[in-house]
C-alpha cells in the first residue's frame, strides 16, 4: 500500500585488492558480519570481487580465477555466510560454465543460504584497460529478477549500465533494488558515474546500488575511484557516496514504499509506447 513504510537496510562494499583470493574473501566476510551487526538485510560486493580486475591485460593465466556457479568454492562459502547472517548476498565472480565458456557473473543468495540464481553480464567491452572480450562471453540468461527475503532484486554489471534496455527490462520484471557491481577507473567514465545510475533510477523508478572497486591494482594502472552509493527512485543519493580513495562499507535504509509513491506521481510504465519502439531493435 502506498505510503506505508517498507524499509530495507541495505549494504554494499568497495574494497581494495588484497593480493590473493583467500584474504579477499576473508575481508568481505569481515565486512558482511559488520553490516549484519548494523542490521543490514542485503549486501552486494564489487565486480569479480574475489579476484583482481585482471581484464587490464590479455593473458591466459587469468583464466585461473574462474570457478563454477553455484558449485564453486566461493559461492558455496557465501551461501554458508548468508545463512549464518540471515542476509541476502549479491556475489559477483568469474564463472566457468564449461571448457572455453566463461562469463562475468553474479550469484544471488537468499537470507536462508539458498542459491536463487545468477545474472551474466550482457555487454562486454573491449577497450584499453578493459579487455573483457578476451575472457567473457556475452550473458545469455536474460534479465532475471529474484524474489528474496527483502524484496525483488535484480543485477546489472559495470559496462551494462551504459545501455538503457537492461535497466528497463529489470523494471518491467518487477525489480525494486538493482545492484550494479563495477570496476570503473578515473581515466574513462568518472564523469558519468554519478549521472547515469541516478538517471536510470529515475527512468525505471527503483533503487540502485552502485558499487565500484577502489585503488590501483597489480595488473595495470587503472585507478579505481570507489564513490559507491545507493540512489533512490527520485534519483537522489541515499546518504553520501563513499570515498574515492578508501575501502568503505556503506549501509543505508531504503524505503520500498517510495517506489509506489514515485510511480503514482510519474507514470512512466503506464505511458510507455512499446508499440512504437520496434525500429529500435531492428537495426
Amino acid at each position: 500500500m502506498a505510503g506505508e513504510s517498507r524499509v530495507v537496510r541495505a549494504a554494499l562494499l568497495q574494497a581494495k585488492w588484497t593480493g590473493d583470493t583467500a584474504s579477499m574473501i576473508e575481508v568481505h566476510e569481515k565486512y558482511a558480519r559488520s553490516a549484519a551487526e548494523q542490521g543490514a538485510q542485503i549486501m552486494g560486493f564489487q565486480e569479480v570481487f574475489n579476484a583482481p580486475y585482471f581484464c587490464q591485460v590479455q593473458e591466459a593465466e587469468h583464466y585461473r580465477w574462474a570457478e563454477q556457479v553455484p558449485d564453486g568454492p566461493t559461492v558455496q562459502r557465501m551461501q554458508a555466510l548468508a545463512k549464518e547472517l540471515g542476509m541476502v548476498l549479491v556475489v559477483p565472480v568469474f564463472e566457468i560454465e564449461s571448457a572455453g565458456n566463461y562469463y562475468n557473473t553474479a550469484a544471488v543468495i537468499d537470507a536462508d543460504g539458498n542459491y536463487l540464481g545468477k545474472y551474466r553480464k550482457h555487454h562486454i567491452p573491449q577497450v584499453k584497460g578493459f579487455w573483457e572480450k578476451f575472457y567473457f562471453r556475452p550473458g545469455n540468461l536474460g534479465w532475471p529478477v529474484f524474489d528474496t527475503a527483502v524484496g525483488r532484486v535484480g543485477v546489472y554489471i559495470c559496462y551494462d549500465r551504459h545501455f538503457p534496455e537492461g535497466w528497463r527490462a529489470l523494471g518491467l520484471a518487477g525489480a525494486q533494488i538493482v545492484y550494479n557491481p563495477s570496476a570503473t577507473s578515473r581515466s574513462l567514465s568518472s564523469y558519468l558515474w554519478k549521472l547515469e545510475q541516478p538517471a536510470a533510477a529515475v527512468a525505471n523508478e527503483y533503487f540502485i546500488a552502485a558499487i565500484n572497486r577502489v585503488g590501483v591494482e597489480e595488473y595495470g594502472d587503472n585507478d579505481f575511484y570507489g564513490t559507491s552509493y545507493f540512489v533512490d527512485p527520485r534519483g537522489q543519493f541515499v546518504g553520501e557516496p563513499a570515498s574515492d580513495r578508501d575501502e568503505e562499507l556503506v549501509v543505508r535504509d531504503l524505503d520500498l514504499a517510495l517506489i509506489d509513491e514515485v510511480r503514482q506521481n510519474w507514470a512512466f510504465y503506464r505511458d510507455r509506447r512499446p508499440d512504437a519502439y520496434g525500429p529500435l531493435v531492428e537495426a
